[in-house]
């Protein structure tokens, strides 16, 4: 009696064992840049400014000592009308770059700020201001620059930058992070560049992705985070299938119950 029991307990505990360590992740499959050496890593911060390019939306203002010589540079607030018709508050409008990366700009004409950054395109239009007005002030912002991130994270969807840049780590920042189930060391960022799509893989699990190309996002990049194997099984998983890992459960909770009075009673 006592050998069946001895061998009865020898197969519940590695049948426990055995879901035990299928219920478990790896460190390595959730843990960030872990090949990198924080002790010692010290790397110089790469400078990096996006470009403008067709479909921005840019604010520009002008301003400079003489308020009225700035004027006819400087397109009129929208007023728009909130609670009953009362005026609630105003925007700039915006200039739009069309498809040959130009903008009309008033009293300049035609400029190709395509493929500028925007310091380069703020000394640009300071450069020719300077014809009609003394010390001109140039005011240049990128009010669409957007990036969408989607797949295995916290907080999917299309989120605005108010900044210059934005980095892939801000952006899944923004999303609330990756989930359990995300897989770490193959994101992939898809971007527009000179008119076709390129799919591009990333690995968070390296320090390699502070040297990527993909470090720094452009304008309407998506971040796509697929899920890990376990979470594609899992999806796999209906109402049936969990009520037959139920039962199994259930059987194996009440023989371990079941062994441990039979040891009881035969003491």
């Amino acid at each position: 009696m006592k050998t069946k029991l001895s061998h009865l307990k020898k197969y519940l505990l590695i049948i426990s064992t055995a879901l035990f360590l299928l219920s478990c992740g790896s460190r390595q499959d959730i843990i960030y840049f872990q090949d990198a050496d924080f002790a010692s890593m010290s790397r110089p911060i790469k400078t990096y400014s996006p470009v403008i390019k067709p479909d921005d939306a840019l604010t520009i203002t002008v301003s400079a000592l003489d308020v009225v010589s700035v004027r006819p540079f400087n397109l009129i607030a929208v007023a728009y009308a909130e609670n009953d018709g009362e005026i609630g508050r105003t925007a700039m409008q915006s200039y739009l770059v069309d498809a040959n990366g130009n903008i009309d700009f008033p009293v300049l004409g035609t400029l190709k700020l395509a493929g500028l950054n925007r310091v380069q395109a703020t000394n640009l239009i300071k450069d020719m201001l300077k014809e009609y007005i003394n010390d001109p002030i140039v005011n240049l912002r990128n009010i669409n620059f957007k990036v969408t991130v989607l797949g295995e994270v916290n907080n999917p969807g299309t989120f605005t930058v108010q900044n210059d840049r934005i980095t892939i780590l801000e952006a899944l920042g923004l999303a609330g992070d990756l989930t359990i189930q995300a897989e770490r060391n193959n994101i992939m960022v898809v971007r527009e560049e000179n008119g076709k799509k390129t799919y591009n893989r990333v690995n968070l699990t390296s320090e390699e992705i502070f040297n990527s190309p993909m470090y720094y996002l452009t304008q309407n990049d998506v971040i796509y985070v697929q899920p890990n194997n376990s979470r594609v099984k899992g999806s796999t998983v209906g109402p049936s299938t969990n009520l037959v890992l139920g039962v199994v459960s259930a059987l194996l909770t009440t023989a371990a119950i079941v062994v441990s009075l039979v040891a009881l009673n035969t003491k």
